[in-house]
């Protein structure tokens, strides 16, 4: 029997087994990108992120109490952009956003920033062998993402003419850090904001001087990327002051002297009071009968030369239960105090 006619048989037969291993499409990487719907399906691999950003107020866009509240239950439709926005790679980095008409109640999610058009997701890496199969998309980490929503008030604008800018650091850098400072660890997903109190303490400085015997307040912008408080209308920042007595502790009610704000369209009668981007406002104290006013400082009064504390605190819903007679200490949060002593 010639046993060349089976040997070359053998070889055909592995010529096709090779070549159907080299060019046949692997099933796995052909399959199509798992398509994702809420992000509650991220939870299954990213535990610690989920968990992360479960708490802040992206995730609570569309149901917490203040925003519902301020939108007259989104009655308002221009709120519903930014806060149950379709995914941001979908409608095009920097581009304005545009509201999602399904799963609005997880408001800004994983998808906003992470889901690509036609399915998977953007990602720090390619890996083809994750769920999600991750697509490396250096846009996810560029303020241009952000600007979508947060550029409606020029916020990235005022980080592009900054110092920051200048030096490399940008709205990641400070709002998602890496966990520990570690980038093996990935970035932090909690969103550093106007809820940390360290990132508030880093954002300004409070100073206080005596020019002429009187006391002048400074208060400068050293740590944010735009002005402060950021575009939210709904923050604010106050700077009260008040008497100190012989064993200096403080005399009577707080007294208001500034507020930093950008106030409402429909408050046509207040002024954009925002402590710009590397800003640094003086004023000086006054002794007046108004305690309190809606926006700005006192612009009379008698100039104050004695013993005080000063204080800047920083208040997530802008109004007062009572506007005549603050108290701070029981509504806002306290970010810096000092002690004037002449």
């Amino acid at each position: 029997m010639n046993p060349r006619p089976i040997l070359g048989s053998v070889l055909a037969l592995l010529g096709v087994v090779v070549a159907v291993a080299i060019f046949a499409p692997d099933q796995e990487a052909a399959a199509e990108p798992r398509q994702f719907s809420s992000s509650r399906e991220c939870a299954e691999c990213h535990a610690e992120a989920y968990g992360e950003w479960s708490v802040t107020e992206h995730a609570s866009a569309w149901t917490g109490a203040e925003v519902r509240a301020l939108s007259n239950d989104f009655s308002n439709q221009d709120c519903i952009d930014c806060h149950a926005p379709k995914p941001v790679f979908e409608t095009g980095i920097g581009n304005r956003v545009q509201p999602r008409t399904l799963n609005r109640v997880e408001g800004v999610d994983c998808l906003t920033c992470h889901q690509l058009p036609g399915g998977g997701v953007a990602g720090s890496t390619n890996d083809s062998n994750a769920a999600c199969r991750p697509q490396e998309r250096r846009e996810l980490t560029s303020p241009n993402l952000c600007g979508g929503c947060h550029n409606q008030h020029k916020t990235v604008d005022q980080w592009r003419g900054s110092k920051w800018a200048e030096q490399g650091i940008d709205c990641i850098d400070c709002h998602m850090p890496f966990r520990d400072g570690d980038p093996s660890k990935g970035r932090d997903h909690s969103m550093h904001g106007g809820s940390s109190l360290d990132n508030l303490h880093k954002a300004v400085e409070l100073r206080g001087m005596l020019e002429d015997g009187h006391w002048v307040v400074e208060v400068e912008n050293v740590g944010t990327g735009h002005s402060f408080p950021a575009d939210e209308r709904s923050r604010a920042a106050d700077v009260f002051w008040r008497p100190l007595d012989d064993n200096g502790a403080g005399v009577g009610a707080w007294r208001h002297l500034h507020r930093f704000r950008s106030p409402y369209r429909q408050e046509a009668d207040l002024e954009d009071t925002l402590l710009l981007v590397h800003e640094n406002r003086r004023m000086p104290v006054l002794e007046s009968d108004v305690t309190f006013i809606g926006s700005g400082g006192l612009s009379e009064g008698t100039p104050v030369s004695g013993p005080i504390e000063v204080a800047l605190f920083y208040k997530r819903k802008p109004y007062y239960t009572n506007q005549d007679q603050p108290d701070p200490e029981a509504e806002a949060t306290l970010v810096h105090r000092i002690e004037l002593i002449p």
